[in-house]
């Protein structure tokens, strides 16, 4: 599913060509997910954001989606957002070898596919557990935020 905003423009710290996955930062999955685009993202393709950060706040308000819960990861392309199984699609898409070879999962149908995925982010903290706060956002520090070039520095202090 994409979401399109109403307005012409990107949302808050967002161009056009920028790519960025919001996700939750007190989600032990979403933050394994989180370690692995930094591991294997070596074009440097995507900018990650925690929703409980306020620049991901900015972009969930932008896009008319709630500030309060977190039902799914997106991936901002500029001014449109991808959610559930697309977001995981598009993001496999562009990774490396062998990665984006699960890119097949695509020919399954979509609503099967976002019921698996509702299935797992529904029970995400029964599951894997959760934070008690946003482990991204307390290192944000350290890695002059997630919105510099130095992805690589931020992934070798943090990880």
């Amino acid at each position: 599913m994409q979401v399109d905003a109403m307005q012409e423009d990107c949302p808050p710290k967002v161009s056009a060509t920028d790519q960025v996955i919001l996700f939750d930062g007190v989600c032990k999955l979403c933050n394994g997910w989180s370690r692995f685009i930094i591991r294997f993202d070596k074009k440097y393709v995507f900018k990650l954001c925690s929703v409980q950060s306020e620049e991901g706040r900015a972009i969930l308000k932008w896009f008319n989606l709630p500030t309060d819960y977190f039902e799914t990861m997106l991936l901002v392309q500029g001014n449109k957002a991808l959610v559930k199984s697309d977001s995981i699609l598009a993001i496999i898409k562009q990774l490396p070898f062998p990665f984006h070879l699960f890119r097949i999962f695509k020919i399954i149908p979509k609503p099967w596919r976002d019921w698996f995925y509702d299935r797992i982010a529904l029970n995400r903290y029964k599951i894997f557990g959760k934070y008690d706060v946003c482990v991204f956002c307390l290192r944000r520090i350290i890695c002059n935020g997630f919105w510099g070039n130095n992805i690589e520095y931020c992934a070798a202090v943090v990880w």
